[in-house]
């Protein structure tokens, strides 16, 4: 599998065939419509990993006791389709090989590869924008055309959370789906929203991909498509730690890199949370 870059992720300690959890990084952002720089945000994600404790308090775990390895980054083209037929050849590799796959980005488009390969029964998707287009520029393989293309050609059951942005064609089809936007989240409350999430999802498997536009860009900036009114960094916590449980795959996306910092931490804390949390519920029974 081809990689291009020298940096690791701090509790990356495993060798690829003893590790459970394996991390790779898709540095494509050929399709941004605002702000290019998403490319940056796997090193980012992984260069602030060193600032952290391995030391997990919320689950009473230090991170240097689960076998994670990283791959490093895929080697991208540069054309759309053919990124996204690459990740999902890469996930596939990954996942014949009994890895439990968790991707950095790079834009959102990374993630119709990666549920292409992983065929989860629950795709749940925390985005500020509903990516629901049938094209855009041109293309269907766009980061606004990911939950759409996820929709059509993976599973139906979709769950959307904090979304706030997206044009009336797409609200309509979000209709179909299990929608929460941020205004909702904030009124009921991240706990009562999954609830209903888990409820909905029951004995499916999930595929959990988070948008680092997700969160409040009054908060965490380094953003290619920034949209204020947005969850926070403590709602995404609380689905990570409820939903990683339940999922078979995992990305952090469209993190870029032009703040102080603040952005790839929040993202590089999520992911440590998430693999603490599965590894908690399923890794130390195994």
């Amino acid at each position: 599998m081809p990689e291009v870059q020298s940096y690791r992720f701090a509790d990356a300690l495993a060798s690829y065939g003893d590790a459970r959890y394996v991390i790779l990084g898709v540095p494509f952002d050929n399709t941004t419509s605002y702000r290019p720089g998403t490319r940056l945000g796997p090193r980012a994600i992984r260069e602030v990993t060193y600032n952290f404790e391995p030391y997990v308090p919320a689950f009473d775990l230090d991170m240097d006791e689960v076998p994670v390895h990283d791959l490093g980054d895929l080697d991208v083209p540069v054309v759309p389709e053919a990124m996204v037929a690459q990740v999902e050849e890469a996930v596939g590799e990954l996942l014949r090989d009994g890895k439990f796959p968790l991707l950095l980005g790079g834009e959102h488009t990374l993630t119709i590869g990666a549920v292409r390969a992983v065929r989860p029964d629950w795709y749940v998707v925390l985005d500020a924008h509903l990516d629901l287009r049938a094209e855009y520029r041109g293309t269907r393989f766009n980061h606004g055309c990911t939950n759409r293309i996820v929709y059509e050609e993976t599973t139906q059951q979709i769950a959307i959370i904090g979304a706030r942005s997206g044009d009336r064609e797409q609200y309509r089809f979000a209709r179909d789906l299990l929608f929460f936007s941020a205004d909702e989240v904030r009124r009921l409350g991240i706990h009562e929203v999954l609830d209903e999430v888990v409820a909905a999802i029951g004995p499916g498997s999930v595929y959990l991909s988070i948008d680092a536009d997700a969160i409040d860009c009054c908060l965490t900036p380094g953003l290619g498509t920034p949209e204020p009114f947005g969850l926070t960094h403590y709602d995404v916590r609380s689905v990570v730690e409820r939903l990683a449980p339940l999922s078979i795959g995992f990305d952090y996306v469209e993190v870029c890199p032009i703040d102080h910092g603040q952005t790839a931490a929040v993202a590089a804390e999520v992911v440590r949370l998430f693999v603490a949390a599965h590894w908690a519920s399923h890794g130390r029974r195994a």
